[in-house]
């Protein structure tokens, strides 16, 4: 019996353990259920969008005993996390808020929690949606107007903070602006008085700031024939446009109008005085950024018409497209579909609306959002939705494009090349070259024929030279990129009379017969050196120009099949390399060499550097020093040297910020160590369960740094910040120095010098800084102490005052 008893006891416990868990799943699909609900209302349902709402709301309220944190939760999430969707989810509180009063007043409570939250976490667009999405609840009659303007005007007396970036006070601006198109006509029916001195407010700020930083940001250098706004400036026109027309807009769906009769009945909630976090140095603001135009409504065809430039519409209508492109970046085909599904899609010529958005975004200064391939597939995914009418859009902007090409700025030529080029590799290089023959009447440097050498120079990296000979029109011959072969200089014409060419031979057998580092340099060793003492810089080891020249050019000439080749014949033969590679004149040398071996091969001479960088062979800095040689002059104003410099300039950055990394995460471990040390020092019970417990966490989490490996740790790091001051300096004292000697020379020749080389060498200036922003601002003060100086050209401190406003 009494073995029976236990048995019955165990089914009980058994049970009631199932229940629990049958519970605990219950809750969490019931949970799961009420997120999708919430998530997926105003997609696409048979019923109308008002019954969904008032159904949904309905099995909230009903479930808010249960799982009321969860609702708080998720409804505060969506509105930011989706802000397309921000009035169906203001509809929602509004008509919760109407059945239980309490449960709004909580909502407004975590709503502004998650503001205050982002704003000092410098999450900036998640703020600006949470400030709209409060915004509009003062449409569904849940927060006062009186409270809301209270939060607008303190958002205004931020913007006019002394000592602060201005880069801060154009945010909390722009906040503002942008949300007023959800909320102004209520603002504006209710307290007119106290709307329009917000807006002169606004208006005084607008007209004192400065503007130092637009023509950085400008993607062409001319405003004809659409003007290149910044963004504010843009934003405030569109305002007052609205405001012209009294508020009232076309775009923003306002489901909560169908129940204005339940929702005027509602008790509203004020919000609670707020205060912005003020400013601090660790603090990172949202750049500011150049409203970009591509098309007007002459250049679309007849049916809906495009918005104009100061219309409310275009930017809500960009803004969307943006939104649309950042949730779903990842996945191409959900992105094309979801931006052709645009609301209000007919009332709109949505194509080129999508386009200029997409170019908006690959163009946009200092840097695009995403990497430039995403904005190229997603081109191409839109080309296969709607063949019928994308690519001919496409193929309108291209032209567009190139028509203006002459004034575009130089880091948006790049990005210009190098979407065209893939852009064709996806569709067999078909395009109809014929139209743009006009240009083969230009000099090689202008900027239209520049651009298709430099396209078919990055289509070749796509497909074979014999492709474009047949390919290309023959006018077009001047253009074509010579054939990708090795010019090794020891087995052509007249290679007898060469000093090093018996030992290049012999060198060919012996690395073919799979000799070692130390037979390759035996074989070197009876090579003289060209160099006299006079030429040898005492505080430097001398080096053999001569037997750099013929292990160079065999070694990587053997391994010319292929880039896996020349990979493999740089590992093999490193310690030579570090042999002969030990000054930087010396790797200036090697760099040299392989530029000879490799002129016709741009693409070969951008991997074998950035291999030669990866194992250590060649520095950063040695690389900068050789592009701004003598021997590279001919190819100065080419895209691939630049590819190779900045890609040097990466290296360096990433580091950098490895070591720093590193060190942190030693310093963290290391206090970690102490704290629990000290810790166990002050608890007795060493024996203690929980003793025990943390000091096998402690070991387990990896081997403890010592004070002394820290500090190595931070002198390695002292060292990589020096080297990557010294790569900034000496780019931009070379880029002054060849810029000084032109403008010095053409002043005194009495020439022009807004010629074509110089257009492309302050464009390459400028893209340094843009580029390379976030490093180079951290010795911008080093930077203009020492070469930006007031006594330098104006035309060159320009592009140095420029950059540092970008974040003044």
């Amino acid at each position: 019996m009494n073995r029976r008893r236990a048995y019955e006891d165990d089914g009980d416990f058994y049970g009631e353990r199932n229940k629990k868990r049958r519970r605990v799943s219950e809750n969490q699909e019931m949970e799961e259920r009420l997120e999708t609900l919430i998530l997926r209302v105003g997609e696409n349902s048979t019923s109308s969008l008002e019954s969904n709402l008032e159904g949904l709301v309905s099995v909230l309220e009903s479930d808010l005993g249960n799982f009321r944190s969860k609702i708080l939760r998720i409804l505060s999430d969506c509105p930011i996390k989706m802000p397309e969707k921000c009035t169906i989810y203001s509809t929602m509180v509004g008509l919760m808020n109407a059945k239980n009063y309490n449960f709004g007043g909580e909502f407004v409570e975590y709503m502004v929690k998650t503001f205050k939250d982002s704003l000092k976490q410098c999450q900036w667009d998640a703020a600006r949606y949470a400030l709209r999405f409060l915004a509009d609840l003062v449409n569904c009659h849940v927060i006062s107007t009186n409270s809301l303007l209270q939060l607008l005007d303190s958002m205004v007396d931020a913007a006019n903070e002394d000592n602060v970036p201005q880069v801060r006070r154009d945010w909390y601006v722009f906040a503002v602006l942008s949300t007023l198109p959800w909320v102004g006509r209520e603002l504006y029916e209710k307290k007119e008085s106290a709307l329009e001195n917000l807006l002169v407010r606004i208006e005084v700020f607008l007209n004192k700031r400065t503007k130092k930083h637009h023509n950085a940001l400008r993607v062409w250098s001319v405003d004809a024939p659409h003007p290149q706004e910044e963004y504010l400036d843009c934003l405030w026109a569109q305002i007052r446009k609205l405001r012209q027309d009294n508020w009232t807009e076309k775009h923003i769906p306002r489901p909560y109008l169908a129940f204005d009769s339940v929702l005027c009945e509602a008790l509203q909630h004020n919000i609670p005085v707020i205060h912005p976090p003020p400013h601090q140095d660790s603090f990172e603001y949202p750049m500011p950024w150049v409203v970009y135009r591509m098309f007007d409504y002459t250049d679309c065809p007849p049916g809906p018409i495009l918005p104009g430039a100061h219309s409310i519409e275009r930017f809500l209508i960009e803004e969307h497209l943006h939104s649309i492109i950042e949730m779903h970046r990842w996945e191409r085909k959900d992105c094309a579909i979801h931006l052709l599904m645009l609301p209000y899609k007919d009332k709109i010529p949505l194509e080129y609306c999508i386009v200029e958005v997409i170019f908006a975004e690959l163009f946009h200064m200092p840097t695009p959002r995403y990497l430039e391939i995403c904005y190229g597939s997603i081109l191409i995914e839109l080309c296969k939705q709607q063949p019928s009418k994308m690519p001919q859009v496409l193929a309108q902007a291209t032209e567009i494009l190139f028509m203006r090409i002459d004034s575009m700025n130089t880091s948006c030529f790049d990005r210009f090349v190098n979407w065209f080029s893939y852009h064709l590799s996806n569709f067999q290089f078909r395009w109809s070259w014929d139209d743009w023959d006009s240009c083969l009447l230009l000099e090689n440097e202008h900027p239209r024929p520049k651009f298709i050498q430099e396209v078919l120079l990055k289509c070749l990296r796509f497909s074979y030279h014999d492709r474009f000979k047949e390919m290309m029109p023959e006018g077009y011959a001047k253009l074509i990129p010579k054939p990708p072969v090795p010019h090794y200089k020891y087995s052509m014409e007249g290679a007898a009379s060469l000093p090093g060419t018996a030992t290049a031979h012999k060198l060919v057998v012996a690395i073919r017969q799979k000799c070692n580092a130390e037979d390759v340099l035996n074989e070197l060793n009876d090579l003289p050196n060209s160099r006299d003492a006079s030429d040898t810089d005492m505080a430097e080891a001398p080096f053999n120009p001569l037997k750099i020249d013929v292990f160079v050019q065999t070694l990587l000439n053997l391994g010319s099949k292929s880039f896996s080749h020349s990979f493999a014949a740089i590992s093999k033969f490193h310690a030579v390399f570090k042999a002969l590679a030990e000054t930087e004149e010396a790797q200036i040398c090697i760099l040299h060499n392989m530029f000879e071996l490799w002129v016709d091969h741009q693409q070969m001479m951008v991997v074998i550097v950035d291999k030669l960088l990866k194992v250590q062979i060649v520095e950063c800095s040695a690389v900068a020093t050789w592009v701004f040689s003598k021997e590279m002059v001919g190819e100065f104003t080419k895209m691939y040297l630049w590819e190779i410099l900045h890609l040097t300039i990466k290296k360096m950055n990433q580091h950098v910020t490895k070591l720093s990394r590193e060190m942190n995460e030693a310093k963290e471990k290391l206090a970690r160590t102490v704290e629990s040390s000290s810790s166990e020092s002050e608890d007795e019970a060493a024996a203690s369960p929980n003793a025990q417990k943390r000091r096998k966490n402690t070991e387990g989490s990896g081997e403890k740094p010592t004070e002394e490996q820290v500090e190595r740790m931070e002198e390695k790091l002292e060292a990589a910040y020096v080297d990557q001051k010294r790569l900034f300096l000496i780019i931009f004292q070379r880029f002054i120095m060849i810029l000084s000697e032109h403008l010095v020379k053409c002043d005194t020749d009495g020439r022009d010098y807004d010629t074509d080389w110089y257009r492309w060498t302050i464009g390459r200036l400028q893209q340094v800084f843009m580029m390379h922003h976030e490093q180079v601002q951290k010795y911008s003060s080093t930077l203009e102490s020492l070469l930006f100086t007031s006594d330098l050209d104006p035309h060159i401190l320009d592009v140095f005052h420029q950059f540092t406003a970008l974040r003044a």
